[in-house]
């Protein structure tokens, strides 16, 4: 079945085809009929199968096909929520591609950067809206926007959401909106969790049910391998495998933002170009890093959970779990980033023996077992017993509560009045409209990424470390970084 015969318009079939789509996919052929009727839905997709447009498309043409009655101002029709800043870029890339050839205006906001560029761009009037919680809140609470025209909302990730807390967040915003006999209502989810389905039940008017493929599932195109490694050992296998297979772009998953820069720089000192993107980095450089990252320039992005959710890379054939996820779900959520649009893919996991219980976790999600392979010369060593994870987040069951080493920029709000701090230790003061506005309240200094702070000097007679090459090269023992 071709776009042409889901009933999509003339102009949104030029954008598809100016985007280079001939054949929609499986949640697209389920999904866009269903829109376009008016229904609400509960759709769940791996991540990479075209969700995205499979809300986006119809959503313009329902827009399109039944203007608002005149005023003088042009109304908001459209709410797209998202959980972090990437994704709402991306997702708001979509619209206006789609939307190129219509006359419909769209925007998107969201923390991290100045909002006074957003004011003055959602007083110009737009259609559609896409937005992260935290920074929407922020313009409601300046009411530079008015949600009580939304025809259409749509939940995009929503278990991400409910992950990193968002729900009371979501609430209020649901309670800004007309009554839900009042609007169309899209939840998308890449997994499909119970916590969704109950969401689901006071979000949506009789839903239609679209599931893909079955919940919590891999792409098949995905090779997984699962590499046993001490943990001090890491980095160096990670180096060799990165150099001697010549991998030229390389997806690194790892749970604390500090840990993530940490890594960046001693791959930068074996040789390869890397960078670290996740919530404590500025807006500007995470775009820098991710343009780099895609154009070539840097061979090794190294991430966390929630600065990655919302890469989109169609051809990216390399993801590494440096570090297995505390939760479950992640995992596919990580390795969905590869095998995308079609593509192979390949997710590797460097697992030491204080990650054996989180593979277990994982295999029984995914219920089977994924293959070992064992590198020569990094054989764990038996002796090295089993020590406690630090927790890189809150259990699900304490949901409004900000994750631990989660981005200022991505939290979710909390209702707790903040403590009042010392002057000069840059701890509960008050943001302006010009300084770069969270999603949610700060955190704690000594939560936040350490890489400001000096290393040391790396030791000498440390193995030799593997350069893009995959030829040895020697670190000058007084560099910093190790």
């Amino acid at each position: 079945m071709s776009f042409s015969e889901l009933g999509l318009c003339a102009e949104l079939l030029r954008a598809v085809e100016d985007q280079g789509y001939t054949s929609p996919t499986p949640i697209q052929l389920q999904a866009i009929p269903i829109i376009l009727e008016g229904k609400d839905i509960l759709a769940g997709a791996q991540t990479g199968t075209g969700k995205t447009a499979g809300f986006t498309l119809p959503l313009l043409q329902r827009l399109h096909s039944n203007p608002p009655e005149m005023s003088p101002r042009r109304p908001l029709r459209a709410l797209i929520l998202t959980p972090t800043r990437e994704l709402a870029a991306q997702v708001g890339e979509s619209v206006a591609n789609y939307g190129r050839h219509l006359l419909l205006k769209s925007t998107v906001i969201f923390g991290g950067v100045k909002i006074n560029p957003q004011i003055q761009q959602l007083h110009k009037g737009v259609d559609i809206l896409v937005a992260t919680p935290g920074r929407l809140l922020d313009h409601v609470s300046q009411k530079t926007l008015d949600l009580s025209k939304i025809e259409i909302l749509v939940l995009d990730e929503a278990d991400r959401m409910l992950d990193m807390g968002f729900i009371n967040d979501i609430r209020k915003i649901l309670r800004l909106l007309p009554s839900n006999a009042m609007r169309q209502n899209l939840l998308f989810s890449a997994t499909f969790s119970d916590e969704i389905r109950q969401l689901a039940e006071g979000l949506l008017n009789h839903p239609e049910h679209i599931q893909v493929t079955p919940r919590n599932t891999t792409a098949e195109r995905i090779q997984q391998t699962i590499y046993p490694v001490d943990k001090g050992r890491k980095r160096e296998m990670l180096s060799e495998m990165i150099g001697k297979g010549n991998w030229r772009q390389v997806l690194v998953f790892t749970r604390t933002k500090h840990g993530a820069n940490r890594l960046a720089q001693q791959l930068e000192l074996d040789g390869l170009s890397a960078a670290a993107i996740h919530g404590n980095k500025s807006q500007a450089a995470r775009t820098k890093a991710l343009s780099g990252f895609k154009n070539g320039d840097i061979r090794v992005l190294v991430a966390t959970d929630i600065a990655a959710r919302g890469l989109d890379i169609d051809q990216l054939p390399h993801v590494v779990n440096y570090e297995l996820p505390n939760v479950p779900e992640d995992y596919v959520h990580r390795i969905g980033r590869t095998g995308r649009a079609g593509n192979e893919g390949e997710a590797i996991s460097l697992v030491c023996v204080d990650e054996l219980k989180l593979l277990k976790d994982i295999e029984r999600l995914l219920k089977r077992s994924l293959p070992k392979v064992q590198l020569a010369g990094y054989e764990p060593d038996p002796s090295i017993k089993p020590e406690p994870i630090q927790q890189g987040r809150q259990d699900r069951s304490r949901q409004s509560q900000p994750r631990q080493g989660q981005s200022r920029q991505d939290q979710p709000r909390q209702s707790q009045p903040r403590q009042s701090q010392p002057r000069g230790t840059g701890q509960g003061q008050r943001a302006t409209s010009e300084t770069k506005r969270s999603d949610g309240p700060r955190q704690a200094q000594s939560e936040r990424g350490n890489s400001h702070k000096p290393q040391r000097a790396r030791p000498s007679g440390q193995q030799p470390r593997f350069a893009g090459n995959g030829q040895r090269q020697k670190r000058p023992a007084l560099l910093g970084g190790a």
